[in-house]
């Protein structure tokens, strides 16, 4: 066994709430020691756009008026008061101190803002993403004393009687102890383990669902909670999404994407509409209704005229912040030529409803059936099916049809390890485990059966730097 180590805190993982936790901690004058398993930091946190907060000083500055009151309404109306009120309540409380806390770092943010259509200003957008924020906060660590340690997978924690006393470690193939005082499980969740993504939410990994932006997420800090008596919260709960075309062939945000991202109209398997395309400004609403079909995938449609209206006026519907309304998708003929001719599984063409129908596989008179329908509704200017808004009724005329592919995806893993308001680990019956706390997507209570979003946009992120600070925070006390 390698050399052992003794500190005051261990922090599991260097994503937004683990590094949020030790430059929190280490602020509080406590000797602080983070274990990542990657060779590098940061994790999923480096690819997000933006954060939520309320009655942050940017907000102020707006005349925002939505208040704490109003968020923490929302989460819980939206959850069916399936989440945790007090954690609720002690996020979105801390959320606005979190921004100042961040700027006082050095995180730059652009706006505070919305990114889908009627929602109060609660996005904070980070200039230059999460990878900005990431090396910010590492560099304030660092020289706040805080030791990152990468390539450094932690095993199972410590416990001596009633308390959590260290960190068993692995490095370069040799074990160690890390002795701490408390310990922070901050590891990003389980999106990566197939094992407990089909037993606690029912889908085959990379078959009929996709993580987004995860890499190596097996649950190792939730698993290691568990091993010392954690109850568990949330399991189960995938902040799902719907996008594509996908695969190799396809560069992020190609001009495909942004085409059929707009509320056009969309098709199961079989050729029959399936709900308010409208839906597709709302991430989680979209992502629900796609994982109906588990197979993994629906169909979106486009045609020509739409494909020209796109070009001349820009989109309706973001994709991601870098790609706002009114973006045009320049590319979209070159993308389309060139997908067709490869032979894309994932892209289709025809001269007709029908061929198109043939070129994906489906019954000819379905398809034929439900465009019809749906250009019926667009002439009259009203959807008699799903009461989709009249200013997105765009009929398909041809003279060429398309369809994309599109697929369930899902960017983490939002419940797992029991905690109350204060991060604290919580047992099975419900008494804080000593020493021991948790955030992020380790962390479960936050949500109810789905990724709040229609007027917290951001949510997930801010649930990572606000855990992270209230576990940094109260670490610090405990240790004290």
């Amino acid at each position: 066994m390698a050399g052992n180590d003794q500190t005051d805190v261990v922090v599991i993982g260097s994503g937004a709430c683990g590094l949020v936790a030790a430059l929190t901690a280490a602020e509080g004058g406590a000797k602080v020691i983070v274990v990542e398993k990657q060779r590098s930091i940061g994790g999923t946190s480096n690819f997000l756009d933006g954060t939520f907060a309320v009655e942050s000083e940017m907000q102020r500055e707006r005349y925002v008026t939505f208040s704490r009151d109003d968020a923490f309404k929302a989460i819980m109306e939206y959850s069916h008061w399936r989440a945790n009120p007090r954690l609720v309540r002690a996020i979105v409380d801390e959320s606005g101190r979190t921004i100042s806390w961040l700027q006082g770092h050095g995180v730059e943010f652009s706006d505070a803002t919305i990114n889908m259509p009627n929602s109060p200003r609660t996005y904070h957008v980070v200039k230059g993403q999460g990878a900005a924020m990431i090396k910010t906060l590492a560099t304030d660590a660092k020289k706040k004393g805080v030791d990152i340690r990468t390539g450094t997978r932690a095993k199972r924690l410590i416990k001596e009687g009633n308390r959590v006393a260290g960190v068993v470690i692995e490095w370069d193939g040799d074990e160690a102890e890390i002795a701490a005082k408390a310990v922070i499980i901050a590891s990003g969740g389980y999106a990566n383990n197939k094992e407990w993504i089909r037993k606690y939410a029912g889908f085959d990994l990379d078959l009929n669902v996709i993580p987004v932006g995860n890499v190596d997420k097996t649950g190792d800090g939730i698993r290691m909670a568990f091993e010392v008596g954690a109850a568990d919260e949330g399991l189960g709960v995938l902040e799902l999404n719907n996008v594509g075309p996908v695969g190799p062939e396809f560069a992020m945000k190609n001009a495909i994407e942004l085409v059929v991202a707009q509320p056009d109209l969309w098709v199961d398997l079989w050729g029959e509409r399936f709900c308010n395309e409208e839906i597709g400004f709302f991430d989680t609403s979209m992502g629900n209704a796609g994982a109906r079909y588990k197979e993994g995938f629906f169909y979106r449609l486009f045609d020509d005229s739409i494909k020209e209206e796109l070009l001349k006026k820009g989109i309706e519907k973001n994709v991601a912040m870098d790609n706002p309304p009114g973006t045009k998708p320049v590319n979209i003929d070159r993308e389309l030529e060139a997908a067709l001719s490869r032979g894309s599984s994932e892209v289709f063409a025809g001269n007709s409803v029908e061929e198109l129908a043939e070129k994906i596989g489906m019954e000819r008179q379905v398809l034929k059936a439900t465009v019809d329908e749906y250009n019926a509704f667009c002439e009259k200017g009203h959807d008699d099916l799903f009461a989709k808004d009249r200013k997105y009724l765009r009929p398909l005329t041809g003279p060429r049809f398309y369809a994309a592919k599109t697929r369930t995806v899902f960017l983490g893993t939002l419940g797992g390890i029991k905690i109350n308001h204060g991060a604290e680990v919580l047992d099975k019956k419900g008494k804080a485990i000593l020493g021991l706390y948790a955030g992020g997507f380790d962390a479960g209570g936050m949500y109810g059966d789905s990724y709040c979003i229609s007027a917290t946009s951001g949510l997930c992120s801010a649930f990572a730097t606000n855990s992270g600070r209230i576990a940094g925070r109260n670490a610090v006390q405990y240790v004290k």
